[in-house]
């Protein structure tokens, strides 16, 4: 198993009067993807948004290779190498393929092979690369959205819930897609309620309730354990099988 890239230790979050997260305890190893399960309410984007800083941690530690995060804005936990693709995928619908990508390449023109890179994984941005991000279908949004957190290099991607509201063929090319940045060495920390997405990608899994995190194990190890994943994760995995 690889040296944990990045580590929650204990964290809290409050928002508002609201305490969300109540220690959580989560590694996420260089170089794979670990997958962030659990209910709805659970705390998984919560998690993100405070490893992003979106959220403060009101008690804990969070380390990026050792060093401390805590503490900074958002801004300069992204120019620590962090990536981020909402829920809510995060684009900008009046602007082209093109112009939001240039927007996300914070560091100057495009490196053309990284986006050549791209075009491999995602090849209908290329087709629609003058198109405005606005007309795009659901899955190609997604598609630009996770391409924008990667046009520059990252140490690490988070991505919330890529599947939702995506047709099965859509899901299947995401699949395909993820696997390219596995085999990249891209490390993923991915939220994701698709159990079969999950499974089909994840090295590592860490399953939430409640603010906490109440399993972390291998993935294989949960796949292959139907009572585990009963147990943890009730009937909003049924409805994934």
């Amino acid at each position: 198993m690889s040296a944990a890239l990045l580590t929650l230790d204990g964290v809290h979050t409050h928002i508002g009067h609201y305490h969300i997260l109540h220690g959580v305890d989560l590694e996420v190893a260089a170089g794979g993807i670990t997958v962030l399960l659990g209910r709805n309410g659970a705390g998984k984007t919560t998690t993100l948004r405070t490893v992003m800083g979106l959220w403060r941690a009101s008690a804990g530690r969070l380390t990026l290779g050792g060093r401390d995060i805590g503490r900074l804005s958002t801004p300069e936990i992204a120019r620590e190498g962090i990536g981020y693709v909402p829920e809510d995928m995060g684009i900008f619908g009046g602007l082209t393929v093109a112009e939001n990508m240039e927007v996300a390449s914070r560091a100057g023109p495009m490196d053309e092979s990284r986006l050549a890179w791209i075009f491999d994984l995602f090849p209908a941005l290329k087709k629609f690369w003058s198109t405005p991000a606005g007309a795009l279908s659901g899955g190609q949004k997604q598609m630009l959205a996770i391409a924008r957190a990667l046009i520059e290099p990252r140490k690490l991607i988070l991505i919330d819930e890529p599947t939702k509201g995506l047709a099965p063929a859509i899901i299947q090319h995401m699949i395909e897609a993820f696997r390219e940045l596995k085999r990249a060495e891209t490390t993923v920390l991915l939220v994701e309620q698709n159990f079969n997405f999950a499974r089909a990608l994840g090295d590592a899994v860490a399953v939430m309730d409640d603010g906490k995190v109440v399993y972390r194990g291998r993935m294989a190890d949960l796949a292959a354990d139907e009572a585990l994943q009963h147990r943890l994760l009730g009937l909003s995995l049924d409805s994934h099988q």
